[in-house]
């Protein structure tokens, strides 16, 4: 194996240790961004995850589930392939390389990229676990507290990912037999007989009912229903124009453009991000096949599309769930099923930056996203030569890819840039001209401000 050289020291202050760039959760964006720093003499870091360990979605690590991008999209390879944080040599140190690549996965299994993640966590020591940041504030430098300690950094970067999201009028009755498929494993045991509810059409939702018909008898639900806004169970759009969408010239055109323009898009190509992989709509449609015509199982499987849920209650007796379906257009009368159990596939939201209270009024923002310039750095008024980076929580501001795995080595690579004062070549822009040559972005290089106005909305979601 081959050892890591140290990292420079940071400095020591009155407040404590000094570093170039403190980072603020450790989960893929950071741990990025991290990975690229880790032999830059020049920048020293310290990145601080809460949780124990690198976990990824680990209460939905689904046997059989994988990714939606390729093994390339990992955290670094795309802007730095050298790098000796890459999937593939994460491969090559555990012995399994052409093991793997014999094995003919058709995508990267989900297991195998958390444990990647957790491998390049654990062997960078400039990654810390099991340490809380209480606040970051700014006192010539910024002062981050946390846990153990209090450090100051010339930089910070805010990677705290997001969390799952539910109806509000769900909220309360959270537990054993309604819960968030991010809770999935720990939750969907003892199913057997039961009714169970999967709401939600994306990607989480697909693989949660998967699973549920293909339990063996015993261990089969009664009845899985799965429900959905959307018209149709839809697949994921993986083509290769479409694909341009998760290109960094795309981003910085995006970036570039006014709200409408940008609010109009993320409507409706949401299906090249959020819709269903191939193999497991075939998988799906295969199992409501076997179940129908070969084992004559007509109760087990029941398909809602075009629904959307607006109230749950308790039954008779409080035991199980009665669900109103209304059609998502609002076009006919209200429908009701019964449930024993309630899975919410219905997505994630960033998580409110808590940390950032201290320094909440020195902040702009926009479309209840912090706002930010054209490297990922928030709008603030402090001194220019020291930056707060906010990683995957600009969705409206940077496109569907900014919480995508795609365009997290890009973006990790313009955030270290900016720290370090240099400025990477940029691949080959899109063969697709995205903006009339006029417009900064048509260039591959925009100013950030472009058509950009300001603003606070709630984000409400349109429904599940």
């Amino acid at each position: 194996m081959e050892s890591l050289r140290s990292a420079p020291s940071p400095k020591h202050g009155a407040a404590g240790p000094h570093y170039g760039c403190v980072g603020v959760g450790v989960g893929p964006a950071n741990l990025s961004l991290a990975s690229l720093l880790h032999d830059h003499p020049d920048l020293t870091s310290l990145f601080i995850e809460q949780r124990d360990d690198a976990g990824w979605h680990d209460g939905q690590q689904i046997p059989g589930a994988s990714l939606q991008v390729s093994l390339f999209k990992d955290l670094v390879t795309l802007a730095e392939p050298t790098n000796k944080f890459s999937f593939l040599s994460y491969l090559h140190e555990q012995g399994k390389i052409y093991h793997y690549f014999n094995a003919q996965f058709d995508a990267v299994p989900r297991q195998e990229f958390r444990n990647y993640l957790a491998w390049a966590g654990e062997k960078n020591e400039n990654v810390t676990f099991g340490e809380q940041v209480h606040s970051v504030d700014f006192d010539d430098v910024f002062v981050i507290r946390t846990s153990r300690r209090t450090v100051t950094a010339d930089h910070v970067a805010i990677g705290i990912g997001n969390r799952p999201w539910v109806p509000p009028f769900c909220r309360p009755d959270l537990g054993t037999t309604q819960f968030h498929v991010s809770d999935f494993l720990r939750r969907a045991v003892g199913l057997g007989g039961l009714r169970v509810a999967v709401v939600g059409g994306g990607q989480s939702g697909a693989e949660a009912f998967l699973d549920l018909v293909s339990r063996p008898d015993g261990e089969s639900p009664r009845q899985v229903s799965w429900i959905s806004r959307r018209a149709n169970f839809f697949p994921i759009d993986d083509t290769p124009f479409t694909n341009d969408y998760y290109m960094p010239s795309f981003s910085d055109h995006f970036f570039a453009q006014e709200r409408k323009p940008r609010e109009a898009f993320l409507t409706e190509q949401l299906l090249t991000s959020d819709g269903i992989s191939a193999a497991t709509l075939r998988a799906i449609y295969q199992r409501c096949y076997t179940h129908r015509f070969l084992d004559d199982n007509h109760e087990l499987t029941g398909l809602y599309p075009g629904r959307a849920v607006t109230h749950v209650t308790p039954g008779v007796g409080g035991a199980d769930w009665d669900i109103t379906l209304v059609p998502a257009d609002r076009s006919g009368p209200a429908e009701q099923i019964t449930a024993d159990v309630i899975v919410w596939a219905t997505g994630f939201r960033p998580t409110a930056p808590d940390v950032l209270a201290p320094l909440a009024d020195r902040l702009a923002w926009e479309d209840g996203e912090l706002l930010i310039d054209q490297d990922f750095a928030a709008h603030w008024d402090g001194p220019p030569r020291h930056h707060l980076f906010v990683q995957n929580a600009a969705r409206r501001q940077r496109g569907l890819a900014d919480p995508n795995l795609s365009l997290v080595a890009w973006r990790s690579r313009r955030i270290a840039d900016r720290m370090l004062g240099t400025k990477t070549d940029d691949q080959h822009p899109s063969f697709v001209t995205w903006s009339p040559a006029s417009d900064p972005a048509a260039d591959g290089f925009t100013d950030g401000f472009t058509g950009r106005d300001g603003g606070l909305r709630d984000e409400l979601p349109k429904g599940v």
